[in-house]
């Protein structure tokens, strides 16, 4: 007999569908796998990157940093310099000035000073002038209270030594002095305690 006319009762059964099914259902548990492995990697990516821009921020800023105050030790060493400068300008009585014989020299040190301040400048080194303001501990350092000023407590009234800043950094603090308010009208002294009284303690 012919085989296209086979008997469809001799016809050999289909494969079962039973592993097709198998495969349709695991496909949607590896789109899912791959699909958090890519979420992953992109996470990863993600944070390589912004690493990667933290780094290079810190590396510009340091940069500048070292830009801006590589001139530190050498202005702290220079800052005595200053003080003599300003010291004997201070120190010449007004007649001496009028002198002809010294009055090319007081013009050599100013000129000198001024030279000086204006390389300070160009670096960023100010320097710090507290009188009449109010005391910083950040920028300020007191040596002694100055009793019976009109200024308020706290107020900056006598600079041994001046302060200088690089930028906006502290270079070195002003030695000064601070006004100390009397006590307040009407307020009670405290008295001393006696010998013979009890203290706590």
């Amino acid at each position: 007999m012919n085989a296209q006319h086979q008997d469809p009762a001799e016809r050999p059964a289909p494969a079962n569908d039973s592993q097709g099914g198998d495969e349709a259902g695991a496909a949607p548990d590896r789109v899912a796998e791959l699909e958090a492995e890519v979420a992953a990697l992109k996470d990863q990516y993600l944070r390589a990157v912004a690493e990667a821009e933290n780094i290079r921020r810190r590396g510009e800023r340091e940069r500048q940093d070292v830009a801006k105050y590589a001139a530190t030790n050498l202005a702290r060493d220079l800052l005595p310099v200053a003080d003599n400068l300003r010291r004997a300008l201070e120190a010449l009585p007004a007649e001496a000035r009028a002198d002809d014989r010294v009055r090319g020299f007081v013009e050599g040190v100013e000129m000198t000073e001024r030279e000086l301040l204006a390389g300070f400048g160009r670096h960023g080194i100010e320097r710090v002038d507290p009188v009449g303001h109010p005391f910083d501990p950040n920028r300020h350092q007191a040596m002694f209270e100055v009793p019976g000023t009109d200024q308020p407590n706290g107020t900056v009234v006598q600079c041994l030594q001046a302060g200088w800043v690089m930028h906006d950094r502290l270079l070195r603090p002003a030695l000064v002095g601070v006004a100390k308010s009397a006590a307040p009208a009407g307020a009670t002294p405290v008295a001393p305690i006696a010998d013979d009284e009890p203290t706590l303690g």
